[in-house]
């Protein structure tokens, strides 16, 4: 009788593990189930916000691999399936159908895998269930806010962080007025002040209202249910669509329920091949807690990339292989509008929380040579730590041209090259791509300047 890999979660991170042991194992040696309580597997939710902006046609480009694609390499995908309850002693699963039509039934285990995500923040506020108020966070959910959208005036974002300001700029797209409420006192709250004070005078500049240091206290309706208003402390700004763009928690709920440990953010502890704390139990993705090989503390980074190459970690390992994977260093990137948004390793904030010594250095330089047509403003600002000069941080602003700059910062910061080691790295140069010094050595040589001052 062949071994059964169960897998909750049919995202990224599942079906990369459903994937990779398949591929290991055959199907006479290995059952591969997964469930999945929605209605597509591996799709690209970070494609959302530009369908909903128009600018990709067709939904079914954001699938990578349809249920019949999995079914097909022997994957027993089973849709609109809720896995409620993990029995350990038993090893077995509590499952139950979506439609409601049967109460739950086990289903056994010799290896399980959790998949199951990030949860949106729904703030708990009067009129948050009114037609109209959308979270973002699945295909149905891009579909049902793609049409919703439709001869509407005024939307709202709630939240001023990565999805906040792509959604915003999709309502923007579609022709919208646009409002941001924040909570905070600047929009994207893991960039550093000045860099956050950059981006908010481009969402302003893009003809969006920003508004910061604002907290929600509920949304108002109409005789039908739909949303009309969204109520601040002090105003009330009307809305015809909102969406929330708060942010994600891990959705450890299920793993802590059946006795797994889970961190302080509420996600899955796993050691580096994604085991849990019970042997045969593996977690992958958004729903666990990732060590942050900088900051040198567990963290909980909601992204494709990581659940992906961590699913690939786990199902290797469940089927008798060895891998790991070693960290995160926080890199990430995003565009409103004409503007691009980079960030890698530590901020101030972080830096300090993690109980670094540091110095910062920030720049403006361009992203071509100056001469050159089309030659943008660039911002690039960099951490470094005190006495080892190691980079520990960097932050990009600018135009096109700007953002994937932060991967070679990323790149420096992973292997801990110092400011002065990477001001000297042989980058490339021709002025219709970089100037001569391209700015993330300027940024870099000014940090080494700082710290030998």
């Amino acid at each position: 009788m062949p071994e059964r890999f169960v897998v909750v979660g049919g995202d990224a991170g599942g079906m990369s593990a459903a994937a990779l042991a398949r591929r290991r194992r055959a199907a006479e040696e290995l059952e591969v189930v997964a469930f999945e309580r929605g209605g597509f597997t591996s799709y690209s939710a970070c494609g959302l916000p530009y369908y909903v902006a128009g600018e990709i046609g067709d939904i079914d480009v954001l699938i990578a691999r349809t249920p019949e694609e999995h079914r097909a390499a022997v994957i027993d995908v089973r849709l609109g399936h809720e896995v409620v309850g993990i029995d350990l002693e038993r090893r077995t699963v509590s499952v139950r159908t979506t439609d409601g039509d049967s109460g739950a039934r086990d289903e056994p285990f010799d290896q399980l895998v959790i998949a199951t995500g990030a949860k949106p923040i729904r703030p708990d506020l009067p009129g948050v269930d009114a037609t109209g108020v959308h979270g973002i966070q699945t295909i149905s959910h891009g579909i049902a806010l793609h049409d919703d959208v439709k001869g509407r005036e005024r939307a709202v974002v709630v939240g001023g962080g990565y999805v906040g300001l792509e959604m915003a700029e999709a309502m923007k797209k579609r022709g919208l007025d646009v409002t941001i409420v924040e909570a905070g006192s600047q929009p994207m709250p893991s960039l550093d002040p000045d860099i956050g004070a950059l981006v908010a005078s481009a969402i302003r500049a893009m003809g969006i209202e920003l508004i910061s240091e604002a907290r929600v206290v509920g949304f108002d309706t109409d005789g039908d249910g739909r949303v009309t208003a969204v109520a601040t402390a002090d105003r009330s700004i009307p809305a015809d669509v909102v969406v929330l763009g708060i942010g994600v928690r891990p959705a450890g709920d299920l793993a802590r329920d059946a006795g797994i440990a889970v961190g302080a953010h509420g996600g899955v502890l796993t050691d580096r091949r994604q085991s849990t704390s019970v042997d045969g139990v593996w977690a992958a993705g958004d729903c666990v807690e990732t060590f942050h090989r900088v900051a040198q503390r567990p963290v909980a980074i909601a992204l494709g990339t990581h659940a992906n190459k961590q699913g690939r970690v786990a199902g290797i390992n469940a089927t008798g292989g060895y891998a790991a994977f070693p960290g995160v260093i926080g890199t990430a990137i995003t565009k409103i509008c004409d503007y691009e948004i980079g960030r890698t390793g530590l901020s101030e904030r972080e830096a300090t929380a993690a109980g670094f010594a540091y110095e910062s250095a920030t720049i403006e330089g361009t992203t071509r040579a100056s001469y050159y047509p089309g030659a943008e403003a660039i911002t690039v600002k960099v951490l470094v730590e005190r006495n080892s000069g190691r980079l520990i941080g960097a932050q990009v602003f600018g135009r096109e041209g700007a953002a994937k700059r932060i991967d070679v910062m990323a790149t420096a910061i992973w292997n801990e090259m110092t400011a002065e080691d990477f001001g000297q790295v042989d980058l490339s140069y021709a002025p219709p791509l970089s100037p001569l010094w391209d700015p993330t050595l300027i940024a870099a040589r000014a940090a080494a300047s700082v710290l030998a001052s």
